[in-house]
């Protein structure tokens, strides 16, 4: 089989806001999500900002009973997947249960309940463990908890590449149904690892914004004056199913899923190679996988972290990705909005990209004030842009060098 694949549903959860209208338009509108922490203390902490998101309540989104037995993350995951269902107007029942299935990338899982159980297990002793630590801290829960409360017993997985996550289970969610192994599937990322650790680690790397004093102005991809990413949280959610099911029930088609490519550096734990070789090599892989040329891209949503090394590094694979058309391109990082969602950000990246398809409409690059003169190309600076967008990218680069690049296509009608 080789059948074709469109997004049909929409879900999301994010530092801009809980759901698809609100969060979108303040994209549009270059709203920043990050402030302040107010998860714990961080006081002692060298970063004290990040992209929380706000007012969300897990018992909206499932029985209270269960909420109080998930972890966030979980919960995003359930909310937004619930949200994209009922957009898609995509009915699971008896009939077609076994034929809907739940992927979902995640990088660290329930790091908050990992880190709570080991100071009650250090300070009370391991006979005060809740029974439900390693149900709310593996990464898998997520699809898990998802199939449970939607009743979808189709292929059930998670993936576990760090900041590409996301990307890497929509395009193995794309792949499923193209090969006949699914005919739906509930495919994104999401994360919520705002913790003490999380911060401490990232901060130990030198891998974080300090721009405390300004928090909406911290993540700057592409900026002169970068000076690290800012962790995100929420999730990300599409319903993706073949193009034969979307219109045989007269769904709407957000988009149509046509290339992904990965590759991996094997060149450093946590830095790209100065060149870009491996995002290249993704790049051109899921360009060859849609069968379009490098001319025919309109749009890229770009990794685009806020720190110095990715978005040189990722700007030098662009233009050798592209070539001459590189400098035709509009390209955007969305984080500098939301903050990096780490094995998130694919899924939200990959749901504002397929709105961008839909839309016909650019999400910024906010704080976008002193322009690197190494980053030269056009980043679509602080103010979106209307422009027809008839082929988009998704970038997703993750630590140990693993790449991800989806394609998504307008669809016309056939």
């Amino acid at each position: 089989m080789d059948r074709r694949v469109v997004v049909t549903g929409v879900g999301l959860v994010t530092p801009i806001g809980i759901g698809v209208a609100d969060t979108w338009s303040g994209i549009c509108a270059g709203k920043s999500g990050i402030g302040e922490i107010t998860r714990f203390d961080c006081s002692q902490h060298v970063t004290k900002i990040a992209g929380e998101v706000k007012g969300f309540k897990a018992i909206d989104f499932m029985p209270k009973k269960d909420a109080k037995r998930t972890e966030e993350f979980i919960a995003y995951a359930v909310a937004a997947s619930r949200m994209a269902l009922e957009d898609s107007g995509y009915t699971i029942d008896a009939a077609n249960a076994e034929r809907v299935g739940v992927l979902t990338g995640c990088g660290l899982g329930g790091l908050a309940m990992l880190e709570l159980t080991a100071r009650t297990v250090e300070n009370k002793g391991p006979k005060r463990a809740s029974p439900f630590f390693i149900p709310m801290l593996i990464g898998n829960m997520a699809p898990g908890i998802v199939s449970i409360q939607l009743g979808a017993k189709g292929p059930n997985k998670s993936v576990a590449t760090a900041c590409a996550a996301g990307a890497h289970a929509v395009g193995d969610a794309v792949m499923l149904i193209k090969h006949g192994h699914a005919d739906a599937m509930i495919t994104g990322g999401v994360e919520s690892v705002i913790t003490p650790t999380c911060v401490a680690g990232f901060n130990a790397m030198k891998a974080l914004s300090t721009r405390n004093e300004d928090p909406q102005k911290a993540s700057r991809p592409f900026d002169r004056d970068r000076d690290g990413f800012v962790v995100g949280e929420g999730s990300g959610i599409m319903i993706l199913e073949s193009l034969e099911s979307a219109l045989e029930r007269g769904a709407k088609i957000y988009a149509e899923m046509v290339g992904y490519g990965m590759s991996g550096d094997a060149y450093h734990m946590t830095s790209p190679p100065p060149d870009g070789e491996g995002a290249v090599n993704c790049m051109q892989a899921a360009m060859t996988d849609a069968g379009i040329a490098p001319g025919d891209v309109d749009y890229i949503n770009a990794h685009g972290t806020s720190t110095p090394l990715n978005d040189l590094y990722e700007s030098r694979a662009i233009k050798t990705a592209f070539g001459d058309a590189a400098t035709a391109l509009a390209i955007s990082s969305t984080k500098s909005m939301t903050g990096h969602l780490l094995g998130g950000a694919g899924g939200i990246e990959t749901v504002f990209t397929a709105l961008s398809v839909y839309h016909d409409m650019i999400p910024p690059t906010i704080n976008l004030e002193n322009p690197d003169e190494e980053c030269d190309l056009d980043y679509v600076p602080n103010v979106a842009r209307q422009k027809t967008v008839t082929y988009a990218m998704t970038n997703s680069f993750g630590f140990g060098g693993t790449n991800a690049s989806l394609i998504l296509k307008k669809y016309a009608g056939d």
